[in-house]
C-alpha cells in the first residue's frame, strides 16, 4: 500500500471527512474507506457503497499559479481511466463528459469534486467487486470485465495514486492544452448521440462534436447549430 493512503474500515463519506479536515489534511494524501454509509455522487445522488468496491478521496491544495480549476474534472477522469486501463489493457473502458468512466456503455466509476477553501476534494468510487443497481443507468463491476478478475480496492488505488500524480503535474504545467486531447483520445467517438439534462432545463440532444479549449462539451444539433455545455448530466443514446 502506498505511504500516502490512509484506510478506515467505515465512514459516512470520505469526501465529507476530508472537507472537515481540509486545513490539516496533507496535500496529495488519500483516505480510503472499506465501506461508506453516506456516500454521495454528482448532482446530490446517493452513492451505494457495498464492501469490496473502492471509495477514496484526496486533497489537492491549490497553488497561486495553477491553471483554472475547471480542468481538474477532466484531469481526474483521465487519471482514473489510465489507472484502470493499466491493470487490464483489453478492458473496453471509455470516458463520458465530464469524468464518468464507462465499460461497454455501463457506469464503472464516478467522482465528486468539491471546493473547500484553497483546496479541491476529489472523491472517486469504482465498482470493483459488485455493481450497484441503479434505476436510471446500467452499471458494471471491474472484476466482471475481461482480464480483470481478482482485483482489489487496494490494487486499484495504488494505480490511481500514480496516475493522479502524473496528470496533476501535466495539468499544472500545460493546463487544458494537455487535458483536452488526452480526454478525447479516451472518450466515446465523435458523432456519438448524446442527451444532456440539467436542473430546470429542457434536455439538449445532439451528437458529440468534441470539447472546446476550455473543456466545455460541444453538441451538434440536427438543425445545424452547436450547443456548448458547461454543466449537466450526459447520457449516451442508442
Amino acid at each position: 500500500m502506498h505511504a500516502r493512503i490512509h484506510v478506515v474500515p467505515e465512514t459516512g463519506s470520505t469526501n465529507a471527512d476530508l472537507r472537515a479536515q481540509a486545513d490539516r489534511w496533507p496535500d496529495g494524501h488519500w483516505l480510503r474507506a472499506e465501506r461508506q454509509t453516506a456516500g454521495r455522487g454528482r448532482l446530490g445522488r446517493a452513492w451505494q457503497s457495498p464492501t469490496g468496491n473502492l471509495y477514496a478521496s484526496t486533497l489537492i491544495a491549490l497553488q497561486p499559479d495553477d491553471p483554472p480549476v475547471t480542468g481538474i474534472s477532466l484531469m481526474m477522469g483521465i487519471a482514473v481511466h489510465d489507472a484502470l486501463s493499466s491493470l487490464a489493457e483489453k478492458a473496453p473502458i471509455l470516458l463520458k463528459w465530464p469524468n464518468d468512466v464507462l465499460a461497454d456503455g455501463a457506469k464503472l466509476a464516478g467522482m465528486l469534486l468539491e471546493r473547500e477553501g484553497q483546496a479541491i476534494i476529489a472523491g472517486i468510487g469504482v465498482n470493483i467487486a459488485t455493481a450497484p443497481s441503479l434505476a436510471d443507468r446500467p452499471t458494471v463491476a471491474l472484476n466482471s470485465l475481461p482480464g480483470m478478475a481478482g482485483l482489489t480496492a487496494e490494487t486499484v488505488l495504488d494505480a490511481l495514486v500514480l496516475a493522479v500524480d502524473r496528470w496533476l503535474l501535466l495539468w499544472r504545467a500545460e493546463g487544458m492544452a494537455a487535458l483536452v486531447p488526452a480526454w478525447l483520445a479516451r472518450a466515446h467517438p465523435i458523432g456519438t448521440p448524446l442527451v444532456v439534462t440539467g436542473a430546470g432545463s429542457a434536455p439538449v440532444h445532439g451528437r458529440f462534436a468534441g470539447l472546446r479549449e476550455d473543456g466545455a462539451l460541444m453538441l451538434a444539433r440536427e438543425d445545424g447549430t452547436q450547443a456548448v455545455i458547461h454543466s449537466g448530466d450526459v447520457g449516451i443514446l442508442p
